[in-house]
């Protein structure tokens, strides 16, 4: 499916990080049809905001010259049509923005999701999911209330503006100049303060972000801190970032202030020296002005200079959105994406492994963490990495599933180099069962059966069955629809195992991903597991990382590493009569 033949909501949108502004105009362009429908009913209820003041002249100057009260009326009646028929155009104007704007708020989510799935491993590596949770939600909440607070008065302004100087230029247009005043003098207010607006925001936004990080940290270490007595060192912890984000906030709280008190001000004084400008002209005959104009003049440039007042206050509102924007763009930009589109795509895969002098560096690091390996894994055979920590075992997996490229060398499956290969396409026929398996909110059915739509119940009961894990399942009082919890919280650690083998059985793969997924078992639960492994690694090729070498002792083949490097291979009782390093490991466990 292509960009353009996705629905409208799901289709990617871009920010320019270096250009927020113009790219939130760009969003509100997504929907022309709509934003047309929207400007026009707002320029169509506005309309009572720029007649009123010409009404009020015209009624003043019959009453000053006596006139006739049948005209008064007539006035009125025209005041009042125009004043009715904002009801309606105000409830249109607010259906077509507000639905353009939540558009506009799910398409950035949607967006923001779709791209963090196509990011590498190691960008999600680097990013603290606090962080990233904060830009999907708040910082899109700020764009939306951005826009829906600031695009009212904005447009209002305009309107006012347009009608006064219309309406001024066919009453008095002498007067023009003096209304040109208002709109320069705003203008400076927003020039001069922009550059501390966005650096405060900036700052801002960095503390809350990284307060973010620290609240997600304290969340997931609070076994940690409970079962150490550190609540205290914890409560500090989070203290001193709340503390971080108050005087930033403080700041901007004061800045904020200072443009609201100067930008009130100004408008103030323009709006008088209008009045007492327009009286002058009307006394002294310099320009010929009736009691009437000098009202409609006055009252214009009120609505004016209270129009840009209220902008000018929304400035911190604004500043904030554009942020946000810059903020959002920080992840639609970042270049370190998994790249899928163009290449070959995968049907069926057999399973046949080569690593062909493979190595790989990960970035900033000071040596290589898999050197020139060169490894043949037939269809169907289990091949176990053992080594000491660092010697490069998980670092195997994440090169096999396409996590971290080689740094030089080649991966090929059944034949084919993977770099030319869709891995979301080969990686449908892979299933990983981690050390610390991971379940979402929801049932032990959706768990088991998660992005599978064609799964039906006896597929999914096969495989909690094969996964020993039916027994348990049954004696749930909801059975299979019993909620797990948040990442399986109500299960116990060998539960959560085996409904992740019933996971990965589930879709039968042919290639099985095994990372220490019994190290973190009591000895019942890790039988329980194995035996489920057994059924799931049978006819598919399995490759399997592990601490303890008693659960890899049956494997087809063990590939020791050091350092990055095969030091040897072979079947554990070949390996054992060599007296190596995997004799050396396997008595240093034995003691």
């Amino acid at each position: 499916m292509t960009e353009k033949t996705l629905p409208r909501r799901l289709r990617p949108v871009r920010i320019d990080g270096a250009h927020p502004t113009r790219s939130v105009i760009r969003l509100l362009g997504r929907r022309p049809g709509r934003m047309a429908v929207a400007v026009a009913a707002f320029t169509l209820k506005e309309i009572p905001m720029w007649a009123l003041p010409v009404i009020t002249a015209a009624i003043v100057d019959i009453v000053a010259d006596d006139g006739d009260v049948m005209a008064v009326i007539g006035w009125f009646a025209l005041a009042a049509v125009l004043l009715l028929q904002n009801y309606p155009n105000h409830i249109l104007y607010t259906r077509m923005f507000a639905r353009v704007v939540r558009d506009t708020g799910a398409e950035l989510r949607n967006s923001l999701a779709a791209h963090l799935q196509q990011l590498s491993i190691g960008f999600h590596t680097r990013a603290s999911a606090s962080v990233v949770q904060t830009k999907v939600v708040r910082d899109v909440e700020n764009i939306e209330v951005m826009l829906q607070q600031v695009m009212h008065p904005l447009l209002s302004a305009t309107m006012v503006l347009v009608g006064a100087v219309t309406m001024t230029a066919v009453v008095v247009p002498e007067f023009l100049p003096v209304y040109l005043l208002a709109v320069p003098v705003a203008v400076l207010i927003r020039w001069t303060t922009a550059r501390r607006m966005r650096a405060s925001n900036e700052r801002f936004r960095r503390e809350v972000e990284g307060f973010s990080a620290r609240v997600g940290e304290m969340a997931s270490l609070i076994p940690i801190t409970r079962a150490h007595g550190l609540e205290e060192t914890a409560v500090t912890r989070v203290a001193a970032g709340a503390d971080e984000v108050r005087r930033a906030g403080f700041v901007l709280d004061l800045l904020n202030g200072r443009i609201a008190s100067m930008s009130w001000v100004a408008m103030q004084l323009l709006g008088a020296a209008c009045l007492v400008l327009a009286a002058i002209f009307s006394l002294t005959g310099i320009v010929p002005i009736t009691p009437g104009e000098v009202v409609m003049l006055s009252s214009y440039f009120t609505l004016l200079t209270q129009g840009l007042t209220q902008l000018l206050m929304l400035l911190p509102v604004a500043a904030r959105g554009i942020e946000s924007a810059r903020s959002i763009a920080e992840v639609l930009e970042e270049p370190d994406v998994e790249i899928n589109e163009g290449r070959r795509h995968v049907s069926s895969v057999t399973g046949r492994i080569e690593l062909d002098r493979v190595t790989h560096r990960y970035p900033e690091a000071a040596g290589d963490a898999i050197r020139d390996v060169s490894l043949t894994i037939p269809a169907g055979e289990t091949v176990a990495f053992v080594g000491s920590s660092g010697s490069g075992k998980s670092t195997m997996l994440n090169l096999v599933l396409g996590f971290v490229r080689p740094t030089s060398g080649r991966i090929l499956l059944d034949g084919q180099d993977t770099r030319e290969l869709d891995l979301r396409s080969v990686r449908r026929h892979v299933s990983v069962v981690p050390q610390e398996s991971v379940l979402f909110e929801g049932t032990i059915r959706d768990n088991v059966a998660y992005g599978l739509d064609d799964a039906d119940d006896a597929r999914v009961r096969a495989a909690l069955r094969d996964a020993n894990a039916l027994q348990f399942v049954d004696d749930l009082p909801d059975g299979w629809h019993t909620v797990v919890g948040e990442r399986g919280a109500r299960l116990s650690g060998g539960q959560r195992q085996r409904i992740a083998i019933a996971r990965a059985l589930v879709r039968d793969p042919r290639i099985l991903l095994l990372d220490e997924a019994t190290s973190a078992l009591d000895p019942e639960s890790e039988q329980l597991v194995k035996q489920a492994l057994d059924r799931l690694m049978t006819g598919r090729t399995t490759l399997v990382v592990a601490h303890r070498l008693s659960t890899v002792r049956s494997a087809d083949r063990i590939v020791v590493l050091e350092r990055g490097r095969v030091v040897e291979q072979g079947s554990h009782d070949a390996l054992l009569a060599q007296g190596g390093r995997y004799a050396e490991l396997h008595l240093t466990q034995a003691l």
